[in-house]
């Protein structure tokens, strides 16, 4: 199963890709782990996508793709993977069907957009820790960690990305809505778009999920 999530910052494509991971046994391809682990390790191309990040805007397409496509060369993802962060833009889009043209797991089976209100988002991420060290994820409410600001996994220090915080959040959403129609469109034509309310909780956004792949027939 080749699948595509999308929706904005803070609706929880992350969360079940990671949940999807584990459930299906597909690799989950997260752009913005991939880009956040360049940064950290403070690579040469780290260097160049860290001020684009820090200020909302997107990466140019031209990087983007070249890690995907490189991504997808890995053999893990022969039986299917999960894509999340990719693609962002129409022509994204169109230069991921190029290279699914000559991938064994074959062309996208659906396109889910996790659809979810300005509000429930700014509560998400304006109230998410990140640990500095090992990059996993707390929340204030939802996910609080067992000692303040101190990681449950290794003790690192806990952070609010500058991304995370309400006025850069807002900026975050502006630019992906403007960017996003075309997508949606060019998905719609082929009939792979499934919207999926992304306000619930984690577990009950799954089990709607796990019923649209058995009616979709792909479980």
């Amino acid at each position: 199963m080749n699948l595509v999530l999308l929706g904005p910052p803070g609706a929880g494509k992350g969360t079940q890709a990671k949940v999807l991971n584990e459930g299906l046994r597909l690799p989950h391809i997260s752009t913005g782990d991939i880009l956040r682990d360049s940064v950290k390790k403070q690579t040469k191309f780290g260097l160049e996508v860290k001020k684009i990040m820090e200020s909302g805007a997107l990466v140019p397409d031209d990087l983007i793709n070249k890690i995907i496509e490189e991504r997808l060369a890995q053999p893990d993802t022969e039986n299917g993977f999960i894509l999340d962060g990719f693609p962002r833009t129409k022509q994204q889009a169109i230069k991921l069907d190029e290279i699914l043209k000559k991938h064994p797991a074959g062309a996208i089976d659906l396109v889910l957009y996790f659809d979810s209100t300005l509000k429930v988002i700014i509560e998400r991420l304006s109230g998410r820790l990140v640990c500095r060290n090992c990059g996993a994820n707390f929340h204030i409410k939802n996910v609080p960690p067992k000692k303040d600001r101190i990681c449950d996994f290794c003790g690192g220090e806990l952070y609010q990305r500058q991304d995370d915080k309400e006025e850069t959040i807002k900026n975050r959403i502006k630019v992906y809505e403007e960017s996003i129609s075309p997508l949606i469109e060019y998905y719609e034509k082929q009939n792979k778009i499934r919207k999926i309310n992304a306000d619930f909780s984690a577990q009950e956004v799954y089990k709607v999920l796990m019923k649209l792949f058995k009616d979709e027939h792909l479980l």
